[in-house]
């Protein structure tokens, strides 16, 4: 009897293992509805897609919101300027100011204006205010390629003016109303959909380039990898090409040898212009006035950082928890296009987090984000420092009269290298807008290369003048090199306020001018109307 009782349950096992076997064959991905809107295939009016997706196109106004409440403990949606930690700044995020931006951008554009970044829905209108455009010329300073992650009109604009020309265009030549619809072209619907069947598309045309280059077919990619490459459009390290390689001023992601820093830097050894002896220079976006040093900017690299962290790695897309599925309208499961942090408040992360983390509380996954990012930013500020330190330790070595080492050009030509790779390590970190928390590894081991290359910038030009900048360089960088706190292309017109900060003095005056630029209009002579602090965005 015993042995019926347990053929019989053997049986009913291996018959309940095959139907489940049976079962999981069947089951199929889930069906990604289509569309026909009849929206023209060119569309580029987030409104025109709001009429067709209410619901969708409210939860993406939502990001016009810019208050306390936006707010994360490092980041959030409030434009405060990320250098300034003396003057008020949102509650509890004191902690979270860069002091010495300023100065390590100095002599580039970013060292006028860097702030923490609205909504998406502002991207026009922070670039037309923020004071890395000259708005006191005709001349913007920068080229067209700066529309590139603002707006779904670039290729459009690309097919109207051409791949060769377009990039190098003055950037002014687009913003006027005739142009361009500063709220409803903003970054928005077309950046990502197909406007006639809604389906997730690549418009990026510096994001197909490097796809295809790595072997890619972004058209043949599955759902969860196109919610990913949908933010990588904007969201990553590029630089702007100079004409010796394609078309001038043209945005390329420098993927060539990986997505790492170390990658990265490598890359841009020749990507500069031709040289004497017909090979290439290195890249550089600018040379730092006070080091003499040839500089790298980095931008945004959420798309590589994420990629190989502990999400990315495991399938987590960037839209997973960025734009979380939400029940509205009594009934009807949308994904939401507040594009913000997770951390904005409990209920996001239960949307978020809770989805893999079930077990877990809201102030628990907090605390762990938290954590991660205060080691993460502890770092970057001892890099930052060693960074400004060794920029110092140039310039006091390029000065120095004193005995100099026998090879002094040499180590002289190595400190400037270990300054440009040190400054680019840290910027990685710092312009990447997770504070370490989409891959904590990669942050806190490129902070760690930060510092050390920084502090060899400073043993090779202490070496250089056989140590005689030692007693110059002792104590407190921020007693030696104060912060700037304060820098505008107005203050630099004024010749008198080079001289009130250390570093400032190696600047040249900018031409005395009137603004002539305030969002689309070109303004009276003479009628400049106050730009409200702390409005831009980066």
């Amino acid at each position: 009897m015993n042995k019926r009782i347990l053929l019989f349950a053997g049986l009913c096992g291996v018959g309940v293992l095959l139907f489940a076997a049976a079962s999981r064959s069947e089951i199929k991905p889930p069906v990604t509805p289509t569309y026909k809107t009849g929206l023209a295939a060119n569309e580029t009016r987030n409104s025109a897609f709001g009429k067709e997706f209410p619901l969708h196109f409210e939860s993406y106004q939502m990001n016009n919101q810019s208050d306390e409440k936006t707010m994360t403990r490092f980041k959030g949606s409030i434009p405060f300027r990320k250098n300034d930690n003396v003057n008020p700044l949102p509650k509890g995020f004191k902690q979270a100011a860069q002091p010495y931006l300023k100065n390590l951008w100095l002599g580039y554009p970013f060292s006028f204006e860097y702030n923490e970044a609205r909504g998406h829905t502002y991207g026009i209108q922070d670039i037309l205010e923020i004071d890395r455009i000259n708005n006191y010329s005709e001349s913007a300073g920068l080229p067209a390629t700066c529309w590139n992650c603002k707006t779904p009109k670039i290729p459009e604009w690309v097919a109207e003016y051409g791949d060769d020309k377009f990039w190098s265009m003055n950037f002014h030549d687009f913003r006027t109303t005739d142009k361009i619809s500063m709220k409803d072209q903003t970054i928005g619907c077309a950046n990502c959909h197909d406007p006639k069947t809604m389906e997730l598309v690549i418009t990026s045309i510096p994001l197909k380039e490097a796809l295809a280059e790595q072997g890619i077919d972004w058209t043949k990619a599955t759902r969860n990898e196109m919610r990913g490459y949908v933010c990588g459009q904007c969201h990553v390290e590029y630089y702007f090409m100079e004409k010796d390689h394609g078309p001038n001023k043209k945005p390329k992601f420098p993927w060539a040898n990986g997505k790492n820093p170390d990658d990265m830097y490598e890359y841009y050894m020749d990507k500069g212009p031709k040289n004497a002896q017909g090979g290439f220079d290195s890249f550089a976006d600018w040379t730092h006035p006070v080091s003499k040093t040839r500089m790298l900017k980095a931008q945004h690299p959420e798309f590589e950082t994420w990629g190989d962290g502990p999400h990315g790695a495991a399938g987590v897309s960037c839209a997973d928890c960025h734009m979380p599925y939400k029940r509205v309208d009594g009934k009807k499961k949308i994904s939401s296009h507040l594009w913000t942090s997770p951390l904005r408040n409990d209920e996001m992360i239960r949307d978020t987090c809770g989805n893999c983390h079930a077990d877990k509380t809201p102030a628990y996954l907090r605390g762990r984000v938290e954590a991660t990012q205060k080691k993460t930013y502890d770092q970057l500020m001892t890099a930052q420092d060693l960074s400004v330190k060794a920029h110092e330790a140039v310039r006091q070595a390029s000065e120095w009269t004193g005995e100099k080492a026998a090879n002094y050009d040499q180590l002289m030509a190595e400190a400037r290298e270990w300054v440009r790779k040190g400054q680019f390590f840290w910027d990685y970190v710092s312009a990447e807008n997770s504070v370490g928390f989409h891959n904590p590894v990669k942050a806190l081991d490129t902070l760690a290369k930060s510092q050390q290359y920084s502090q060899n910038a400073v043993n090779a030009a202490m070496a250089a003048t056989n140590f005689g900048i030692g007693k110059t360089l002792e104590g407190d960088i921020h007693t030696l090199v104060p912060p700037i706190l304060e820098w505008t292309r107005k203050m630099q017109m004024e010749p008198e306020n080079l001289q009130k900060h250390i570093w400032t003095k190696y600047l040249t005056p900018l031409p005395k001018a009137e603004r002539v630029w305030h969002l689309q209009e070109r303004l009276p002579k003479g009628d400049a109307p106050a730009v409200p602090a702390n409005v831009s965005a980066k």
